[in-house]
């Protein structure tokens, strides 16, 4: 027959010692250009998000625009011309889809700065590393202010690597190495 003994399970030292609390994929405890965490792109996604919103509120406007402008012309919509409505929703549908992949892809949702290299986790989920970090240049190309698609600034900001790779992101201002030395910035 058994019987039941407590059984001890050992704690790590930021547990036993009082030590701070490793940082999350949220954030660090310290400011946002730490190395070594992942920092979300917040206000690049939420300008991201609104500026998909906005045009896809614009695009059912006119898309709705054109069907009632369609049913009220004489001859609009005849049996002849259902084939047209059909494949005018199909346009504005594939209209939809390549314009909001075009709004979102740009803003990724993370940004990780190693001591060594750059990680950018894409909008899709791909990590994108930018290595050796010495060879890679940023380049703000333009600065929109906090406001109506944003509540904090956000800076369209091009990074090439030596080797001929370039991307273009819509990040949080200062979420990416300021030029330092390494390319050109604003």
């Amino acid at each position: 027959m058994s019987t039941s003994r407590a059984i001890r399970i050992p704690r790590g030292p930021s547990a036993d010692r009082g030590a701070p609390p490793l940082a999350t994929a949220e954030g660090p405890p310290t400011s946002p250009v730490s190395l070594g965490f992942a920092q979300p792109n917040r206000a690049g996604t939420q300008r991201a998000v609104r500026l998909t919103l906005f045009y896809l509120v614009v695009l059912a406007l006119l898309y709705l625009g054109f069907v009632l402008w369609d049913r009220s012309a004489p001859g609009g919509s005849s049996p002849g011309a259902e084939g047209g409505l059909i494949d005018f929703s199909a346009v504005a549908l594939v209209l939809a889809g390549v314009g909001a992949f075009l709004s979102l892809a740009p803003a990724p949702r993370a940004v990780e700065r190693l001591p060594t290299s750059l990680v950018v986790v894409d909008r899709w989920g791909r990590r994108v590393e930018w290595t050796p970090l010495d060879e890679v240049t940023f380049r703000t190309l333009r600065h929109h202010p906090a406001g109506l698609l944003s509540d904090a600034p956000v800076d369209s900001v091009q990074v090439s690597h030596r080797g001929g790779r370039t991307r273009t992101y819509l990040v949080e201002a200062g979420l990416l190495p300021e030029s330092g030395g390494r390319g050109t910035s604003r």
